[in-house]
């Protein structure tokens, strides 16, 4: 088929996940629209193409008569382009479910560096040899060090120009392939055992201030049933069950990874399995279910900061909570969370404070 740069064009119906009234951003950029563009104008057939962090599916719809395998690590990405898509697109939530030889691979550069190497050091594994990498990305959102990891684990690079704070990098396969290094073993305060973290990790190297702190302030009693919502590795979850080891553990989290490092860390100290829901907050779940929710809630989807994903997971807690269950929350004292449980909750009490958090306890 010959070059057609106006090929592939992006549907404006196209919506973000989760759909929330009076939301006005759009599920698309200028990168996208660049990438897609430069797609157009390669003539593709019968290539294999992986795509990689597709945000609510703007690529993989308009690239969907391709021989297209999408990957994305988060629920909110995945369930956007299954609806955007009308089912057709299907994402893995995994790297290790992609099956090479592809011919292309397609990125948008997340903004975590060690996720982003781990998917190069896997394509790196999975390309035919001589395969050509584009990456695109918005100029103000480029993560430092991303033309370095692209040149060391797929070849050289170059760059196009900029359009509308857009850009492409591309690169075509001439190195090695090079084993990933996740997940990593990292020990934790306080823990006996190092706990498997995974690439695309929150606070990958270290235990964050703001979970060691609610850590420190964790509600004694037997729980039947805690939820670590938010879960990132385990901690919260597996240190209330350490206290109460007759509790059932659920994890949940939008990061797959994130559900993959808190379940490995489980079972390093305890024989049987948890339940993990990978679930945008803790939607969809058996109402009136648990007795005690821990979480520090994300302040940010991606690159759009904001409290929606807080106050949602405050409204999906309040359901699932059993009456006469609690929930403890950490959180940046600025915030003013207690004011939104109160809305929900009726009552917030200020468990524990320091110069920079809040615990913050509520009941059901």
């Amino acid at each position: 088929m010959p070059p057609d740069p106006t090929r592939f064009a992006i549907d404006p119906a196209l919506q973000r996940y989760p759909r929330m009234a009076g939301d006005l951003l759009q599920a698309w950029d200028a990168a996208d629209a660049l990438l897609l563009e430069h797609m157009g104008g390669l003539g593709l057939t019968t290539e294999r193409i992986a795509l990689l962090n597709d945000g609510f599916g703007a690529l993989g719809c308009a690239l969907a008569g391709l021989d297209l395998t999408s990957y994305s690590d988060s629920y909110v990405s995945s369930r956007a382009m299954a609806l955007n898509s009308g089912g057709r697109l299907r994402p893995v939530g995994s790297l290790d479910e992609l099956t090479g030889p592809f011919d292309l691979a397609v990125l948008r550069i997340p903004k975590n560096l060690a996720f982003f190497e781990d998917q190069l050091c896997h394509l790196s594994q999975l390309l035919a040899p001589g395969a050509a990498v584009v990456c695109a990305f918005m100029v103000k959102h480029q993560a430092r060090g991303s033309f370095e990891l692209l040149d060391r684990l797929i070849g050289p690079t170059r760059t196009s120009l900029a359009h509308k704070k857009a850009r492409l990098i591309f690169a075509e396969l001439t190195r090695s392939p090079t084993p990933s290094p996740y997940p990593q073993d990292v020990p934790l305060d306080g823990f006996a055992h190092p706990f498997v973290h995974h690439s695309n990790l929150f606070s990958r190297e270290k235990l964050d201030i703001g979970t060691r702190f609610l850590l420190a302030n964790l509600p004694r009693g037997d729980f039947p049933c805690v939820l670590d919502l938010g879960c990132g590795d385990g901690a919260l979850g597996i240190a209330a069950r350490l206290q109460s080891p007759a509790s059932q553990v659920v994890f949940a989290d939008e990061s797959w990874m994130a559900l993959c490092s808190a379940q490995a860390s489980h079972a390093r100290y305890f024989p049987d399995e948890p339940r993990c829901v990978w679930t945008h907050c803790y939607e969809g779940q058996a109402p009136e279910s648990v007795d005690l929710v821990l979480c520090n809630p994300p302040f940010h989807q991606g690159h759009t900061v904001g409290e929606a994903v807080a106050r949602q997971m405050f409204a999906d807690a309040h359901r699932a909570l059993r009456p006469g269950g609690r929930m403890r929350v950490v959180a940046n004292a600025h915030l003013g969370y207690p004011s939104v449980l109160r809305r929900s909750f009726g009552r917030c009490r200020v468990v524990a404070t320091n110069r920079k958090f809040q615990v913050l306890e509520v009941t059901r």
